[in-house]
């Protein structure tokens, strides 16, 4: 039995959108799939104003988020896997 790879199984996802709602920062992939997580898990966007944080943009063909006024970016693999600056705390 030999296994193949299909050429798009290779391909990481991409963001076509981003937005937030309370403090929750979702990115729907090029895959279909809408992913989530808390603001919290980034130094910058957890002291960001709620104004601040809806100010998210997609970058480089969806492969990366962008706050203007933070001067921060995250890539979009790396949310996908599970990178994230601080550890999530139940409760946020």
């Amino acid at each position: 039995m030999s296994s193949t790879a299909r050429k798009d199984e290779l391909t990481e996802a991409a963001a076509i959108r981003a937005w937030t709602e309370k403090r929750t920062v979702f990115v729907e992939l090029t895959d279909g799939r809408i992913i989530g997580f808390p603001a919290a898990r980034f130094k910058l966007l957890a002291s960001a104003t709620d104004e601040q944080l809806a100010e998210v943009s997609l970058r480089l063909n969806g492969y990366a988020l962008r706050w203007e006024s933070l001067d921060e970016d995250i890539t979009v693999p790396g949310i996908v896997a599970g990178n994230f600056q601080l550890p999530y705390l139940v409760g946020e």
